[in-house]
């Protein structure tokens, strides 16, 4: 089942990512509309056209008109509203995410969901370090990845229906993960990520050191200034995972320590090949 235009699609959670959909979304002609707790957030949504209609409260005749509804919280706060509000859902809605976390927030969704509504999973792998709705902007799709992450409880119009949205956002490349393979991946291409620049910024305390930093520095640690609030709370769901990584990235920093200790040149040498080897397969192709 594809995307139409007859869809009307509501995003609960206006933020940056959720902003970033309806502006995208609503650009390509599709009725949008918003539930958030900020009115403050709906008025800027409203004034730049980037929404229909909105509402700071869980507004009833919203989300019972939705045939789409994607979700754009954080993972508890997500579990909850469902939990709470389900019940004001259509018959024959599907529902999505954004959550950067898949495996127990799926199984707990789908566990709990009425028969007649289908959850479909999905992590755009897109952001900005800034946050809110005024920073949002539909370019951070560009060149970007969207991975659905379905589940033996999904059927083929739902999975077919969200990688037709991730296709219509403008995502450069749509793929498929079962909800385990993508946490375990995830704790690598992001979430180890986010630790190794967490503690650049943290293992020493020369003051001033902006001052003295390069472009390879900031680059390094431009991941580093994050919603701690939703950071702690994605490491700790997938705590086992991450933990796995930091071994790995632990025993690959301690095997280049022992080739400076020995001076081994030829060791440095070839890891620093394979790096960049690998390293070219990340760039993006705009």
């Amino acid at each position: 089942m594809k995307l139409n235009k007859n869809h009307k699609i509501l995003i609960v959670g206006l933020g940056l990512l959720g902003g970033s959909y309806a502006q995208a979304l609503t650009k390509k002609g599709y009725y949008v509309t918003a539930i958030t707790r900020s009115q403050s957030s709906i008025d800027y949504a409203l004034s730049e056209k980037m929404i229909a209609k909105g509402s700071s409260f869980v507004d009833e005749k919203l989300i019972g008109e939705a045939d789409l509804v994607i979700f754009a919280l954080y993972p508890h706060i997500f579990i909850d509203w469902i939990r709470e509000n389900q019940h004001l859902f259509k018959s024959g809605a599907i529902i999505t995410d954004v959550t950067g976390v898949k495996e127990s927030i799926v199984g707990t969704i789908q566990g709990m969901l009425r028969s007649d509504v289908e959850f479909i999973a999905a992590h755009p792998m897109a952001g900005r370090e800034v946050y809110g709705v005024q920073n949002s902007d539909d370019r951070i799709f560009k060149g970007a990845n969207y991975v659905v992450t379905p589940s033996e409880k999904n059927t083929p119009d739902a999975i077919e229906l969200c990688r037709d949205l991730g296709n219509t956002l403008g995502f450069a490349k749509v793929s498929e993960l079962s909800p385990k393979e993508h946490d375990k991946i995830i704790a690598f291409v992001s979430q180890l990520t986010h630790c190794i620049a967490i503690s650049l910024m943290t293992c020493q305390t020369t003051e001033n050191l902006e001052d003295y930093t390069g472009d390879s520095f900031r680059d390094l640690t431009r991941i580093a200034r994050l919603n701690e609030d939703m950071w702690s709370e994605l490491f700790l769901i997938n705590k086992n995972a991450l933990l796995h990584q930091l071994t790995l990235f632990e025993g690959e920093l301690n095997r280049l320590r022992c080739m400076l200790e020995i001076e081994d040149v030829e060791g440095l040498k070839d890891m620093m090949r394979y790096s960049t080897q690998r390293r070219a397969l990340f760039d993006k192709k705009i």
